[in-house]
């Protein structure tokens, strides 16, 4: 099988700040690190890591064709990465020692995407591959229609989130990750529990407490606890999560043994600075020692 991942691709701006800056206030950063980064990367990144086949798809601008010879460098499918006029996507992120972050967001490039691309890459995948998307695109809503009439496992990563672009895509989804805040969001637009929703899976990460897997056909709770580790950023950490949970999944890892696995993936992601280029590789996840 393989995972098809609609998704963002950006220039992430790294800033070390003593602190995260008040409204206002102007600070010298400490250190600047550009990596490749938007939540569509760094989830092929994570799950080609994991040992899965992945297919990009997605666009960059005039300015990104280093973006794309690194995810092809990292071992994910690009034939369906366009180059576009719009410049590419690319995120401003400061992150204090504490390992907190701040971001602000270009789309980008992200936003350009037409249903001839998605439909030609599309086109090639099989039933039961994976399908996987966030809301750093455009076209969210047709690729979820899309792939359920294929027979794909629909999958939406709900960040940054936005309640109508989840429930834009609900009704095609079989899996849905988002995290606590954006479940009591969801909670509230909807009026309905996140196991009420009519999602067979869902997975609601829990920060230092974890993540919970709740079965929507059964009710039945997974709750799989986070590793301790002394955190440097976060960012991305919930993205090698998601990508090493699909991963695992497309390989035939039971629920319990995928979210096991991501979370040792995450707990070492979060003891790096940076995204995508360092996400741990599968031997690395293995081997670590919590």
């Amino acid at each position: 099988m393989a995972i098809w991942n609609l998704g963002s691709i950006n220039a992430d701006m790294v800033y070390t700040m003593p602190h995260l800056p008040a409204a206002g206030e102007t600070l010298a950063a400490l250190r600047l690190d550009r990596f490749l980064g938007g939540k569509g990367a760094n989830m092929s990144v994570a799950a080609t890591r994991a040992g899965s086949e992945v297919h990009h798809i997605g666009a960059v601008g005039p300015d990104g064709v280093w973006a794309i010879e690194r995810l092809k460098a990292y071992g994910a499918g690009t034939d369906h990465v366009s180059q576009v006029e719009t410049p590419t996507g690319h995120a401003i992120i400061a992150v204090e020692p504490e390992g907190e972050n701040q971001i602000i967001l270009f789309p980008g490039a992200n936003r350009v995407l037409n249903s001839e691309q998605l439909e030609q890459a599309l086109a090639q995948a099989n039933a039961c591959d994976i399908l996987v998307m966030q809301n750093e695109t455009n076209l969210q809503a047709e690729a979820a229609q899309l792939g359920r009439r294929m027979g794909l496992r629909v999958c939406y990563a709900a960040a940054p989130f936005d309640a109508d672009a989840v429930q834009a895509v609900l009704p095609y989804l079989d899996f849905l990750i988002l995290n606590e805040v954006e479940a009591q969001q969801l909670q509230l637009a909807t009026g309905k529990t996140p196991g009420e929703l009519g999602v067979k899976d869902v997975i609601i990460t829990l920060g230092s407490k974890g993540a919970r897997h709740i079965d929507g056909e059964t009710g039945a709770v997974l709750d799989v606890p986070a590793l301790p580790v002394t955190a440097v950023d976060t960012t991305g950490a919930g993205d090698t999560f998601t990508g090493y949970v699909l991963s695992g999944l497309d390989q035939g890892l039971a629920m319990a043994e995928a979210m096991a696995q991501a979370s040792r993936a995450a707990a070492l992601m979060v003891t790096r600075h940076g995204t995508a280029d360092v996400i741990p590789e599968l031997a690395e996840v293995q081997a670590a020692r919590f």
